[in-house]
Order: structure tokens, then sequence, then C-alpha cells
């Protein structure tokens, strides 16, 4: 048994497409284990390759394993507790980061600036595991009953202080919608309030806003078969890239250079205040490098993705 482990979120999946898949290249004839939140499960299936999931929630422990763990492989982050969690199953062999608080010393040193999908690659690289950071493609979901060709407005984040301010996406809405697109607003649960705050605001109707009405299938589904979408550094962002659907995504405070979609694909832009000095800040809300991103920024960058698009479909025609 191959087991890795990233028991983490949506983009944190994305961005390791690549290792898993290099995992899976390197591995063929063994049972490739990923230890990951359930709630994942619709994801981890449009990866491909990975033949169980197991159900981890957190670093505090994993669930009973079937088998020996030939190789374990933390994709999860630079240790101590993670390198601990996979020590404990008794693999034959750990792929990890250096870490000399838990006697692991073999492996690379970890980089606090190197991109995340970069990361991982050359993690697999040091132990002699070749892999392709641009192989982020997803499997295309059927669409079900999730509409296509909508633009999609994703206001949320479980760090409020990567959010771009609610009425900003409000005046965005309202003129995406003026120019012909079919505004939907996509959130978890919790975020169904500020999705429907900024709906009321751009006036659109009640149904355009879907979030915590589409589970994790049905979001992938919406965003495969989406005109564009916008949002900020979070899940739905890597899964606009692993579909290849035009995209614009609003950084801060962390760089577009740690979790960016990559520059050779054209069909994204993203938009960063820089690192910047922002004396005052509080801590709440949305961070000023977010809040000083103008409505017409994200416009012109809307307009360039909508360029890129149609030029590539004239090339295919």
């Amino acid at each position: 048994m191959i087991l890795a482990l990233r028991a983490l979120g949506v983009g944190d999946l994305a961005t390791a497409v690549p290792a898993l898949r290099a995992l899976r290249v390197a591995y063929p004839g063994r049972e490739l284990v990923l230890a990951t939140p359930a709630w994942l499960g619709p994801l981890v299936e449009l990866v491909g390759g990975v033949d169980r999931l197991l159900p981890t929630e957190g670093l505090d422990r994993l669930e009973r394993l079937a088998g020996p763990v030939e190789v374990a492989v933390n994709l999860h982050g630079r240790g101590p507790d993670s390198h601990r969690l996979l020590a404990a199953t008794r693999p034959g062999r750990l792929l990890a980061f250096a870490n000399a608080d838990v006697g692991h010393v073999d492996g690379p040193p970890w980089d606090d600036d190197e991109h995340e999908v970069a990361r991982w690659c050359r993690l697999l690289a040091a132990y002699g595991i070749p892999a392709d950071p641009t192989d982020l493609d997803l499997r295309r979901p059927e669409p079900g009953d999730v509409p296509t060709g909508v633009t999609v407005l994703h206001p949320g984040s479980k760090i409020v202080a990567k959010r771009w301010p609610a009425v900003r996406y409000a005046a965005l809405a309202g003129e995406l919608t003026a120019r012909g697109h079919r505004v939907v607003l996509t959130g978890s649960a919790g975020e169904r309030e500020i999705g429907a705050r900024v709906a009321a605001d751009a006036g659109l109707p009640p149904d355009a806003v879907l979030a915590g009405r589409t589970d994790l299938g049905r979001l992938a589904a919406l965003v495969a078969g989406a005109r564009l979408v916008i949002s900020g550094d979070t899940g739905v962002a890597h899964l606009a890239t692993g579909y290849r659907v035009a995209s614009v995504v609003l950084f801060g405070p962390v760089p577009p250079s740690r979790w960016g979609p990559p520059p050779e694909r054209r069909r994204h832009r993203v938009l960063w205040a820089g690192p910047g000095v922002w004396p005052g800040w509080d801590g709440v809300g949305s961070h000023p490098a977010m809040a000083a991103l103008a409505v017409d920024e994200v416009l012109a960058a809307v307009d360039e993705v909508e360029r890129v698009v149609r030029a590539d479909r004239a090339v295919a025609a």
C-alpha cells in the first residue's frame, strides 16, 4: 500500500494533483490510498488514480489500515505532526520534507516561498519520482442539473482576510449582468448570507444564490461548464484552473506566486496589490491588499480573459 496524506481542503487537493498522479505512475501495481477528509470524495474521483480514500480530519489519528504501508508520503506539510502521524503506520519508507524534530533528515528542505504545486513535485523528485507540475486538469463531471454557461462569483472564503468586500462583488455582479452575463453566487452554507446580500444589492433574483445548495460534485460540474469564474484565493479558483475555465482571481495577503494559476494557462488572470505596507489594519475583515483592488480592475481583467477565450475558439475553428 502507498499512503499519501493531504488532510486539507479543495484548493490543497487540487494543487497536489500532479504529485498524486506521479505516485500512481511510480507505483502502478500498488494500492494508492489518500488520507483526506471524506467530504472531498467527489473531487478525489475527479483527480483519478486514487484507489481508496481514507477519511481523515486533521492530524489527530488515522483510521486503522487494512494492510502494511510500503511507502508513506507526506503531501500535507513540513511536520512535525504530519510526519508523526504517518510514522505511526510504521511504513517501509517515509517520503517527506526534512524535519530534525522527528528525526527525518533525508528529505529535501522546506521553502516557505515556493509555489504549492511545485513544492510537492520537488519533494517527489528528491526521491527519484518525476512529477509534471502542469498536470492539473481534472476529469469533467456530468453536468446534471446545474446551469451551464454562467458566470460564477464566489465572494466567500474560510479566511475572512482573503475576502474582497461584498459591496464590490455586488457592483461587479451588476455590471456583468448588464453586459449579458448570467451571474450566480457560490459558497458554503455558512456563506449563504454573504451571497444573498451580494445578490440583493446587485438586483439578482434569489435563485442566483447557489451558496449552500451545491455539494462538491455539483460545484465542480458548475465550474466545469461555466463561462467565467471570479473569486478570491480559494478552492473554486483551483477548480477553474483544473477545467481551464476563464477566471479572475483576487489575491491578498498571500501572493499569487505561492497559490496562483500557472502562467502558461492564458485563460486565467490574477490581481494583487502587492505586499505593500498596510499600517493601521486591525486584522478584522478584508485585508487592505484585497480592499485595494477596484471593480474597474476586475472588469478589465474579465475583458482580457474573454479575449483569450475568443481567440482560442477562432484558432480551433
